[in-house]
């Protein structure tokens, strides 16, 4: 699994023009999901997300992590992020999970994210043409894949 973290002043997504999902302070996170993805990337890659320490504190230094500051969570499904461009110019999304393990693992992303954050987080539509808008924060940008554990 690939998750671009964002944090974020506030982000929406929008579907057929109806915002879907909406947050203000906290984590807007775009996840990949990998053919060979399993429960253990799953779980890894969800602690990860919400004890990234990327808020600031009183010093203004990044030390406190979204629960710290009672933050928001906006998880948006994206197949993109698994994208080959070793041979060509046009994309090859072969390593992105097929629906039909894509989405229960989409599914248990949303409810692990929930249950670590002891709250409800906001969602896209898996597989549904989406437009997302944010206001990046720092801007601050993480990459985490669950394959390189570094």
């Amino acid at each position: 699994m690939i998750a671009v973290i964002q944090r974020v002043s506030e982000a929406q997504v929008k579907i057929e023009g109806n915002i879907k999902g909406e947050i203000g302070l906290g984590f807007l996170v775009l996840l990949g999901i990998a053919a060979d993805d399993t429960l253990e990337d799953l779980e890894w890659l969800s602690k990860k997300i919400v004890g990234l320490r990327v808020f600031s504190d009183s010093e203004q230094k990044m030390n406190l992590d979204i629960k710290d500051v009672e933050g928001e969570l906006l998880l948006i499904s994206q197949f993109t992020l698994l994208a080959s461009t070793k041979k060509g110019n046009r994309p090859s999304f072969l390593e992105s999970a097929k629906p039909d393990i894509a989405v229960p693992l989409y599914e248990k992303m949303i409810d692990t994210l929930s249950g670590l954050l002891g709250k409800e987080i906001a969602t896209g539509t898996f597989g549904a043409d989406m437009k997302v808008s944010l206001c990046n924060d720092g801007p601050v940008t993480i990459v985490i894949d669950s394959k390189n554990k570094k």
